[in-house]
């Protein structure tokens, strides 16, 4: 008998993943924003750590350094004219690129409009998420539709816009067809082919809609996203923060029964694998902060040690504290090895709304 459980024990060995990761121990320290940026926010005109546009809004910042050392931002824009809400309706993702991951941003192109050839009846283009893997690029994004959008789609669309989340369409039928979508490119510059279907649907720890995407490959190959959905049987609106495994970047993907985040309404992950600390990290945004969480094996999520990774508020190295009345969308560059280098965030106060890129410095304190 001892020796049959030996003998199991070693084969459960050898087969088990082998996880070497400590105690997490990650600080990160963020900079101030140079006070001369803060023009930016008069004049509507980008400069360096904030990404503006005179008569659009900018959200869902996500960067990607290239080859030769450039920075490619991929991020949401929608219309003024049409008011902060035609998110919902005429989100575009459009393409800047710049020498410093700090910016400033040059427009270089839109990546994904509103609607184009490929994509059905399927609308707007939001939550955008570029990455690398092998010799592809993939741009993880969502979108939605509605039966009723069929005739006279776009005056509909820019009453639903108008209205905001009160109009029955986006209730009854647009937010319950939010889905998330991956464009796939050998180039940067495009042109992006559009997966004919999303690619994950509401499952097990989440319902309604899946959106805000999240990927990034552990260190056995395994792809990992978290993805956000409705909590289940949740009295209220509450939103989960559901994972996902993959064999490979566009799927098949399958959600797993254990969510990363299911104790507080939270939304926008973004993450990571930390080689050096050989640990998966993720940002999220909560209503008052920025949160961090971490994982050892990319399945069992935690607080991480710096739990409240930032207070929702921009500080220039003057003295100044610019709050916004909304602080969203985070998302962390980090170096060749995981290691953070710089947090995005979409912030919002009255008609403006921009991106803000915050400097990183990262160390490790006592546990």
């Amino acid at each position: 008998m001892r020796l049959r459980i030996a003998i199991g024990a070693l084969a459960w060995a050898l087969t088990a993943p082998v996880v070497w990761a400590g105690p997490d121990t990650l600080e990160l320290t963020i900079a101030s924003v140079p006070a001369a940026s803060r023009a930016a926010l008069v004049d509507g005109r980008s400069r360096g750590h904030v990404t503006i546009y005179p008569d659009g809004y900018a959200w869902c910042p996500s960067v990607l350094r290239a080859e030769d050392g450039t920075y490619h931002m991929f991020h949401s824009r929608w219309p003024k004219s049409l008011g902060f809400l035609s998110w919902l309706t005429h989100s575009e993702v459009v393409h800047a690129v710049s020498d410093r991951p700090e910016g400033p941003y040059r427009e270089i192109g839109v990546a994904l409009p509103p609607t184009g050839d490929g994509r059905g009846d399927w609308f707007t283009a939001h939550n955008p998420k570029i990455k690398r893997f092998g010799d592809c690029y993939y741009l993880y994004f969502c979108q939605t539709r509605g039966d009723s959008f069929a005739v006279n789609g776009e005056a509909k669309r820019v009453e639903m816009a108008r209205t905001g989340y009160r109009h029955p369409l986006w209730k009854n039928e647009a937010r319950p067809n939010q889905r998330t979508f991956v464009a796939v490119s050998d180039s940067l510059d495009g042109p992006w082919g559009v997966s004919a279907e999303p690619i994950i649907q509401p499952a097990k720890t989440i319902t309604t809609l899946t959106v805000n995407p999240a990927v990034c490959q552990g260190p056995d190959g395994t792809y990992f996203m978290i993805i956000k959905g409705d909590k289940p049987q949740a009295t209220g609106f509450v939103r989960n923060q559901a994972l996902a495994t993959a064999p490979a970047p566009a799927g098949p993907w399958a959600i797993q029964d254990k969510p990363v985040i299911d104790d507080l309404d939270t939304e926008d992950a973004s993450m990571w694998y930390d080689q050096t600390r050989k640990r998966f990290y993720a940002v999220f945004h909560a209503h008052t902060f920025i949160g961090l969480m971490t994982s050892v094996d990319g399945l069992n999520w935690e607080r991480a040690k710096q739990y409240r990774l930032s207070p929702k508020e921009i500080r220039f190295d003057d003295g100044g504290v610019w709050k916004p009345e909304r602080m969203e969308r985070p998302f962390v560059l980090t170096d060749e090895k995981g290691r953070p280098e710089v947090l995005f965030v979409g912030c919002k106060k009255g008609d403006l709304a921009a991106n803000f890129a915050l400097t990183l410095t990262a160390q490790d304190g006592a546990n």
